[in-house]
Order: C-alpha cells, then sequence, then structure tokens
C-alpha cells in the first residue's frame, strides 16, 4: 500500500520524485551473443549526444576482450555497451542474475592504459601495453584488468569510457530525468511495441520500487488512456509520467512564494533564498540560478522559475545539504600540521582480513583515491636482499617495498596536491633498511623531503601548503648513543609498536634486529620522527613537535578519559597516530570520533573495511576539496585550550531536521520485482560523549519510491564545531536487523539551512544516484 500521509500531500495523489539520474543496480536482460542489437531505440544515447561517436558505436557493437586473472587464466569475454549509455553488460562462464552481468559507468573510479595495474604487471608480460587497459571501480570491486585484440580496440574502450564519464557527470537534471524514464520504459515495454498495457505499468511500477494500491494505479491508468483502448502510448504515457513524478511537498513550496500567478520572479527567489539562510543572497545571484535552473525559455527571458526549473534548482549541487562553497579547498593552508585532522590508514595494504586476506599495492591506490595521506607500510625482512610488506606473522600475501612506493610515486597525488605520510612499520634488518631507503630515494626523488625546509627552523613542523607534492617518511631517527661495535642502536623507549595488543612471537634475535636503524633510513626521516609517548606534561626544554606517537586506540582511550584536556594541548604541537587494536583480527574499526574530540590528527582505520566508521571518515574529509586534509576547530590549535572533549560545557547548538520524503531509493533485491523496502530514517549525531545521540522516523510500508514522513527530530549541541551529522536509511525489518539501504555523512559546520536534498551513498561510498532525502534544516545557536 502506497503511503498516503496527509502531512505531505493529498491522498489522492502520493507524492513521487522528478528527480532522475542514472540507474543503479538494476536487472538489464543479456544481449543477443551474436551481436545483434534489434532493440529500439537509442533515445537515451541520442539524448547524450554520442549517437554519431565511432567510439561509443564501436563499445555498442562490443568487443571480444581478454579478461587476466592470473598467469594462465586469461578468459575470452564478450563486453558491450548497452542502449542506456551507462551500463556494459559482459558474458560469464557461469550465468548468474541478470544485475550480475553489468557494471556501471558511474562506479567506474578510473580508467588506465598499459600495464598500469598490479594485475597486469604481474600476469600481462603475453600481452602488449598498448592492448591493455584496466577499469578500476569505486568501492571494494575488483579491477577489470583486459586485453584486446589490437592496440586501436583497447583505444576505443579507453576514449569511450572516458566520453561516457564526462557526459555523465555533465547532464544536467532535465537530461536526467529523460535518460531515467526512457530507460524504465524500454524496459517495462515487455514486448517492445512502444504502447503500456497496465499489466507493464505495474512492472514499471514495481521496478523503481513502489507497491502501489491496484486501486489508485487502475484510476491513474484510466484517466491517462484518452484513446479507452487499454494501452497508453505517446502523450498519454508523457501524462502519465508527470503525474507519477509530482512532487506535492515542493509544489506546496513553490506556491508559498509564488502566489497566484504560479511562476516565481528574481524578488520571490531572493525571499525563498533567505528564508533558506542563504548567505549573501542577492537579486544578481537569484537572477542567475533563473538563468542556470530554468527550463522554459520564455520564462527565462522573462527572468521568471517555473516549478519545473525550481524543481531543477532544488535538486542541483547548490538545493544540496552540503554547502558548495566548502566542496573546494577552502581552509588556510598554511598552518603548522598538527593543526590539521589526517584521513590515515591502517594496514593499507591489505585489501581483506589482517589474517588471512590478500596483500596488494592497488590498496594503495584505492587509499589515495578516498583522498588518505598517512599510509602505512609494514616492512620486513624480503627473499634476494628486497624488503616485502605484509602482516607479519600472519597468512596475508607479500608485495615488494619497492613496487608499494612506485605505487605511491604514481599515484599520491592524483586527487589531492597535499603531503603524503609513509608511516614505516620496520621489522628489517640494517641492510635491508638500506636498501628500503635506496628505493625511496631513486624511486622518489624530488618528491622526497630529505631535509628542513626552513634551516632557520628546522624543528618546527611545516604548514601542508610548504609541503604540497612531496612525501614525508615516519620512522625511527638515531639518537646519538653508540654501541661498542660502532653500529647506532635505536634506544627502545623512543618507540611504541603497534603490536603491544598482540601475542608476542618473534624471536629474540628479530627483536635485537628490529632495535637497530640504519643511517640510511635514519636521514630520510625529517618531521615525522617516531617517538614514545611517555608523558603529556612538556619537559624543561624546548618542545619537539617533529615527534611523533602511535598510540593503540586503548591507550588513547585512556588519556581522553584520564586526561583529557592535557592530550588535547599535546596534540596541539605534536602529531598523535592512533591505530586499530590488534584483536580486530576481521579488520574491524572503532569509532574515529573519540579520537579527533581530543585532536589527534592521524587516526588511522582500515580501509577495506566498510561500515559506519568509515562512513565517519569519508564524512570528516568530504569537505575542503576532499585533499586528505582538514583545519581542527580552534578550541583543538590554541596551546592554552581549556577543552576537554569529557567536559565540553552546556549546550551551545540547536539542530532541528524535519524529515519530509525520499525518492528513488535502491531495490535491497533487484532480481525479487516484489521487493520492495520498508523504509525509515535515521539521524545519527557524532560528537563529543555528551552530544552523541540518534533519533529516528517510523517506517513506511512498501514503498521506496516515495516515501513520506513529515516528522521533526530534534538535538541540543555542546561543541558543534566537532559534530558529524551521519543520515542513514533502513529498510526496516520486525524479525531481524534492518538491512541497510543508504547514507550520507557531512560535518555540521557544512551543513545548509532550509530545504535540502541529501544525496544517498552506497555501504561502500559510491552513489546511489538518484536516491536521495528531503529535509528541512534549521540551526540555532544560543
Amino acid at each position: 500500500m502506497l503511503c498516503c500521509r496527509s502531512c505531505c500531500h493529498p491522498p489522492e495523489e502520493p507524492p513521487v520524485t522528478a528527480q532522475v539520474a542514472a540507474p543503479v543496480a538494476l536487472q538489464l536482460p543479456p544481449a543477443p551473443p551474436n551481436g545483434d542489437t534489434k532493440r529500439p531505440g537509442l533515445r537515451a544515447l541520442k539524448k547524450m549526444g554520442l549517437t554519431e561517436d565511432e567510439d561509443v558505436l564501436a563499445m555498442l557493437r562490443g568487443s571480444r576482450l581478454r579478461k587476466i586473472r592470473s598467469r594462465t587464466w586469461h578468459q575470452e569475454r564478450l563486453y558491450r555497451l548497452q542502449e542506456d549509455g551507462l551500463s556494459v553488460w559482459f558474458q560469464r562462464r557461469i550465468p548468474r542474475a541478470p544485475s550480475q552481468h553489468v557494471f556501471f559507468v558511474q562506479h567506474i573510479e578510473s580508467v588506465r592504459e598499459g600495464h598500469q595495474s598490479e594485475g597486469l604487471r604481474r600476469f600481462g608480460a603475453a600481452f602488449p601495453p598498448a592492448r591493455c587497459l584496466t577499469i578500476a571501480f569505486k568501492g571494494r570491486r575488483k579491477n577489470l584488468d583486459l586485453a584486446a585484440a589490437t592496440a586501436e580496440e583497447a583505444q576505443r574502450w579507453v576514449r569511450g569510457l572516458a566520453k561516457l564519464r564526462q557526459r555523465l557527470d555533465a547532464m544536467s537534471q532535465r537530461e536526467r530525468l529523460d535518460h531515467w524514464i526512457h530507460f524504465y520504459l524500454h524496459r517495462a515495454d515487455s514486448d517492445q511495441d512502444s504502447k503500456m498495457s497496465f499489466k507493464e505499468i505495474k512492472s514499471l511500477l514495481r521496478m523503481v520500487n513502489v507497491d502501489m494500491n491496484d486501486m489508485y494505479a487502475r484510476r491513474l491508468f484510466k484517466e491517462c488512456d484518452h484513446s479507452n483502448n487499454e494501452r497508453l502510448e505517446g502523450a498519454e504515457i508523457e501524462e502519465f509520467l508527470r503525474r507519477l513524478l509530482k512532487r506535492p511537498e515542493l509544489e506546496g513550496i513553490f506556491h508559498r512564494y509564488s502566489g497566484e500567478d504560479r511562476v516565481l520572479s528574481a524578488p520571490e527567489l531572493l525571499e525563498f533564498l533567505e528564508d533558506q539562510g542563504e548567505d549573501g543572497a542577492t537579486l544578481a545571484h537569484a537572477r542567475q540560478l533563473i538563468q542556470t535552473y530554468e527550463l522554459n525559455e520564455t520564462a527565462k527571458q522573462h527572468e521568471l522559475m517555473t516549478l519545473d526549473g525550481f524543481m531543477m534548482y532544488l535538486l542541483s549541487p547548490e538545493g544540496a545539504a552540503l554547502d558548495t562553497a566548502h566542496t573546494g579547498v577552502f581552509q588556510d593552508m598554511g598552518r603548522p600540521l598538527a593543526h590539521y585532522f589526517i584521513s590515515s590508514s591502517h594496514n593499507t595494504y591489505l585489501t581483506d582480513s589482517q589474517i588471512g586476506g590478500p596483500s596488494s599495492t592497488e590498496a594503495y591506490v584505492r587509499a589515495f583515491a578516498q583522498g588518505c595521506r598517512c599510509v602505512e607500510l609494514d616492512c620486513w625482512e624480503g627473499p634476494g636482499g628486497e624488503p616485502v610488506i605484509y602482516h607479519g606473522h600472519t597468512l596475508t600475501s607479500k608485495i615488494l617495498f619497492r613496487d608499494v612506493v612506485q605505487a605511491v610515486r604514481d599515484h599520491a597525488f592524483t586527487l589531492s596536491p597535499y603531503p603524503v605520510i609513509l608511516s614505516l612499520e620496520n621489522h628489517c634488518g640494517l641492510e635491508q633498511q638500506a636498501t628500503m631507503a635506496r628505493h625511496l630515494r631513486t624511486i622518489l626523488g624530488d618528491m622526497l623531503v630529505t631535509e628542513a625546509l626552513d634551516s632557520q627552523n628546522p624543528k618546527e613542523l611545516p604548514s601542508p601548503e610548504q609541503l604540497k607534492g612531496r612525501v614525508l617518511v615516519k620512522g625511527k631517527k638515531l639518537p646519538a648513543a653508540r654501541s661498542e661495535d660502532g653500529r647506532t642502536l635505536l634506544d627502545w623507549e623512543l618507540e611504541e609498536e603497534e603490536e603491544e595488543d598482540e601475542e608476542e612471537v618473534e624471536a629474540a634475535e628479530q627483536r635485537r634486529r628490529a632495535k637497530q636503524i640504519s643511517p640510511e633510513l635514519s636521514s630520510l626521516v625529517v618531521y615525522c620522527c617516531a617517538a614514545r609517548l611517555q608523558t603529556l606534561c612538556p619537559g624543561p626544554g624546548p618542545r619537539q613537535p617533529c615527534q611523533v606517537s602511535s598510540v593503540s586506540e586503548r591507550k588513547a582511550k585512556k588519556l581522553i578519559r584520564e586526561a583529557g584536556n592535557s592530550f588535547v594541548r599535546h596534540n596541539v604541537h605534536h602529531l598523535t597516530r592512533v591505530y586499530p587494536l590488534g584483536l580486530r583480527v576481521n579488520s574491524a574499526n572503532y569509532s574515529p570520533q573519540e579520537m579527533w574530540n581530543s585532536g589527534c590528527q592521524l587516526v588511522a582505520l582500515n580501509f577495506q573495511t566498510p561500515g559506519y566508521e568509515m562512513d565517519l571518515n569519508a564524512g570528516r574529509f568530504l569537505i575542503n576539496g576532499q585533499c586528505g586534509y582538514v583545519l581542527k576547530p580552534a578550541c583543538l590549535q590554541q596551546p592554552d585550550t581549556a577543552f576537554d572533549p569529557e567536559c565540553p560545557g552546556p549546550p551551545r547548538t540547536t539542530l532541528t531536521i524535519q524529515v519530509l520524503t525520499a525518492q528513488q531509493l535502491p531495490k535491497l533485491n533487484a532480481e525479487k520485482p516484489n521487493s520492495i523496502v520498508d523504509p525509515l530514517v535515521r539521524i545519527e549525531i557524532h560528537g563529543v560523549p555528551a552530544d552523541c545521540a540518534r533519533k529516528e522516523t517510523n517506517y513506511v510500508l512498501n514503498n521506496g519510491f516515495n516515501p513520506c514522513w513529515g516528522q521533526t527530530l530534534q538535538f541540543q549541541l555542546r561543541a558543534p564545531e566537532l559534530v558529524l551529522v551521519r543520515f542513514v536509511v533502513e529498510d526496516y525489518d520486525t524479525t531481524s536487523p534492518n538491512d541497510f539501504v543508504g547514507q550520507f555523512t557531512l560535518p555540521l559546520n557544512s551543513l545548509k539551512q532550509g530545504y535540502r536534498h541529501v544525496h544517498l551513498l552506497s555501504k561502500d561510498g559510491a552513489s546511489l544516484s538518484p536516491a536521495t532525502l528531503f529535509v528541512h534544516i534549521r540551526i540555532q545557536h544560543s
């Protein structure tokens, strides 16, 4: 039964979304294996302006490409671009569900030419680089390493995918609407006669995740069937879709400001913007919005905005919950490193469990693609004099240290120009340490920081701006003392090993060797000298801000609990790295929020493990151009700060969120047409302990297309500058835990007020476009 809450819409007409975009996780029928494309219409590609493009036409015809998985596994498969222009169908040796025979253009992270992936470097020697390409996906999906029959065919796919991705990013809301409509109509039109029977209409509704009451659906169908032939075609289909895509809650807002003439003038739009709390709203800005989002040329010429244009504006990035002014680098990047939260990874080399999962250089590439700026290298003695990286004393696979350094060189600055920190956990002897130092110098070259930038203040931490494009080594630094045989030894008390929580398994000889450090490697440690955190009280001598402490999550929590303000003050001057307990054998994560509350900069998480912890990390670093550096709040930067996360003081801010509606939530089981979600929305507040809270709406039965709640959730906040707000949608279940549908997390200080759309993300952080929440947000400061 379709939800018909009077708070959002009249019972006769259920509200539905006008937002449309590239469909996600859809079932597509396999194309005929002989390459014949007789299915009607390339309207979607026509809308994209790519029907005459030779590369795209070649992709539509399909190519037989070899998928490369090992030295001996090179299987030829047919790959074909679908007519929607947004998905690629491929053969599988064992037939599976239709949705498992496609991948989507919007899920592609990058397309690399030649042998630029770990898989092709290891297993692609039989194929010339000119014939090879790698499709890297967002989230946890493995790379697709392919070899074409010719170099030209490989280039067609490289160029074609680039054009499709570029066109998808540039799509206007109207183009997305048309694209979405044609896609679903084509799927629901089972006999491909361009006419829609009532049965096909019901199928369409189930495809878009709504179980509409038969009586209402039949009435709507009859009202649009002007020819009375039990078929909708042409203009009748368009009318049905217009009714289906109505947004009564948006219409009510629009009419409140537009008055009787049902169009917004520039002054009326300005009034709406001012009520929204838009900073610096002007008449000129209102006119610019009309020119950008209005669809009707006549209205645009008269500086008027219709309902369609108003919806397009609210569905655009400018109408989203995230402040667009915060999407680029907007913070001061000239402060010392210790004044920033820095996106950090733990056991970066792992793609799965830390007990027996594979290690891969691709894990570093993926971490960099997510904005990570501090990666970990667990270095162990390897055969042939070459150090290796893996999780020691486990069954995880091993990769060469030099290969990881090459991945750093090639991918560290693709997304962000700001410095990368290599956190070395060194278990090598002196000879292989010298080899590590040689690889770092020769592979990274001028990227590597080998001496202080400011010779006048060599012990002061530089800023991210000063270190653009540079790589820092975090590791042990030689003290002045030397042993009797002349070799320099490291004082064991200078460092706290990550293995403090794991069972001691190293032999005495291995421990002795680990205490040694070669001069070659020591000389590369300039600003990030590993040192044990022995006391939070500064000694009588000068501060040493270049000392970095690594502490386990357990020790960090103890410090926060027992010496909160002292820990905050320590982190004003020094970098602190926090890592997960070794007992987390499945590579689970802890909540990073507790550590950020006390000013810890390098809060290291297992990037390979999705969950709310990684959602928080992505939300924290969503802003400032996703560059991996976010300026800490003022209370965590001041040397004499009185801030204590355990005692933040009285409430200072009230956050009120009215959850209105959702649009086009994804089906959780694409293979079951009758499987419809029962969505509820939960708002989570992550901040200091006194601020942490979660509240949720009721659930809506059988409607993932246009559920309506109209419920208000309110929160009192004591330290708003540290708060992350997480919007979560779940599928309610009476007998088992709710299923995750989507989420979006962002800092409170980047949350815009007024009527906003929240664009949902999947469990692994990929876009769920066109799925959104529509909410009203109010933030009051006392």
